[in-house]
């Protein structure tokens, strides 16, 4: 592929695989574990250093993650490559420290809408649930990724002010988080809006070496949003494998930014990211043989003609 570098983007991007939990999550069936764990090994196998592996939540919330636990412990954990695991509690961090996790994610919203529907109290209440275990969590020595969901729009509430988003993202930050992913859950941001939240979260205190970007493509935006973000200093973006996933607590959230597409891009700028898009492909296109659909993901198709 032609390189054609623009000024102002960063050399290298870590890509945050979010495909084996925030992908198949959303999926109607179950999908089995010995499929989840040939997952995250293809993905480290194509080169992923960051393989979002599971989630860590009751079961009735989240059936199709209800072997997290076998697929942990199933897991070949290699050198180099971290496998955070989401945790909604003590109780669940707890369970991640007996297996050995040493990387995990909390999960909070920036409206009060979706706190409901996600986790059954509000905004204040789950930070106050967090706390502790982001404190418990550090002092264990692990890394803590806040994901903050609905930072652009939101189905209850519609657009999200910016002071609201920015007034709760500092206040997940200032729990103890190495890392905030700015979620836009219904796929509604446009650029402007991007850099004009990453803007005022630097204003407010939080670096931007702290922040990821978590993009859903339901208006087919999230290239450009990320591309928004790169050019502010971003180096961090979530991506799912295949392009999958969505939220079974939003039903107008459509799919994850498609890592094959994201690769695609940042090739093409000549961005270091380590992961090779063959193999990559290559997994996608099993995985979705797996799941008896085709993927959503446009650079999958062009390459595998899936």
């Amino acid at each position: 592929m032609t390189v054609d570098r623009l000024p102002g983007l960063p050399s290298a991007v870590t890509i945050w695989e979010v495909g084996p939990r925030d992908g198949l999550q959303n999926e109607p069936a179950l999908v089995p574990a010995a499929v989840k764990v040939e997952l995250v090994e293809r993905l480290a196998d194509a080169g992923h250093t960051v393989i979002e592996t599971t989630s860590l939540v009751r079961p009735d919330r989240v059936p199709q993650l209800a072997d997290a636990e076998e697929v942990l412990r199933r897991l070949d954990r290699r050198p180099g490559v971290r496998y955070p695991v989401l945790v909604p509690n003590q109780r669940g961090l707890a369970r991640a420290l007996d297996l050995g996790v040493t990387d995990i994610a909390v999960f909070a919203s920036a409206t009060e809408g979706f706190a409901r529907a996600n986790l059954n109290r509000s905004v204040g209440e789950s930070l106050e649930v967090f706390a502790p275990v982001v404190a418990r969590a550090r002092e264990a020595g692990l890394n803590v990724r806040g994901y903050l969901s609905m930072c652009w729009g939101d189905p209850w509430q519609g657009e999200v002010p910016l002071p609201q988003v920015i007034a709760v993202a500092t206040r997940l930050f200032n729990l103890g988080c190495t890392e905030l992913s700015l979620g836009d859950t219904i796929g509604v941001a446009t650029p402007g809006r991007v850099v004009a939240l990453l803007d005022g979260l630097v204003a407010a205190g939080v670096p931007l070496g702290r922040i990821a970007v978590h993009f859903h493509d339901t208006y087919g935006q999230a290239l450009a949003n990320t591309l928004a973000a790169l050019q502010r200093g971003v180096t961090t973006v979530d991506a799912s494998a295949g392009g999958l996933g969505g939220c079974p607590f939003a039903k107008s959230a459509t799919g994850n930014l498609a890592t094959e597409d994201l690769l695609w891009q940042l090739d093409g700028l000549g961005i270091h990211t380590g992961v090779d898009l063959t193999k990559l492909a290559e997994t996608s296109a099993w995985l979705a043989g797996h799941l008896g659909r085709p993927s959503p993901s446009r650079t999958l198709r062009a390459l595998t003609g899936a």
